[in-house]
């Protein structure tokens, strides 16, 4: 048995059909600066008002990886958590998500193969009721056995 999984793990052993996981964020300012210094995407569609304005958009908007990193957060996070390995990930964006705007997470178990420990879970993101977001991940749960 593995005793050294964080509070919190879920298990491939433990995983249901249906299970499902969430969480909130404000997406800031600052986030949207931090993730263009991180991932090098300065497209002034993200950071200029000026020139954001005079886009389809009409103003600036978080990276969409950013609001994918969501999805990663409450995978990385909450189900099935610390230890779980990506294998795939699907996402089509469906609106934007601009500053200030609270984000919905939430992924979904629907389909579970415990010899392999891969679990798939749709996704989604959210503003005020609306997908903005919807994809479909593969992941590698942990799971309490030795391999």
């Amino acid at each position: 048995m593995l005793d050294n999984l964080p509070r919190g793990t879920i298990c491939i052993e433990d995983i249901e059909m249906g299970m499902s996981r969430h969480l909130r964020k404000v997406v800031s300012n600052e986030d949207i600066e931090m993730f263009a210094k991180v991932s090098t995407d300065h497209n002034p569609v993200h950071l200029d008002d000026d020139y954001a304005q005079d886009t389809i958009f009409e103003g600036r908007i978080a990276h969409g990886m950013l609001t994918a990193g969501l999805i990663s957060a409450v995978i990385g996070e909450q189900l099935p958590g610390h230890g779980t390995v990506y294998l795939g990930q699907t996402l089509k964006f469906l609106a934007p998500v601009r500053p200030g705007d609270m984000v919905y997470a939430e992924v979904k178990v629907t389909d579970i193969d415990l010899s392999k420990r891969r679990v798939r879970m749709d996704c989604l993101c959210q503003v005020d009721g609306k997908n903005v977001l919807v994809g479909e991940a593969t992941v590698l749960a942990p799971s309490r056995k030795f391999d």
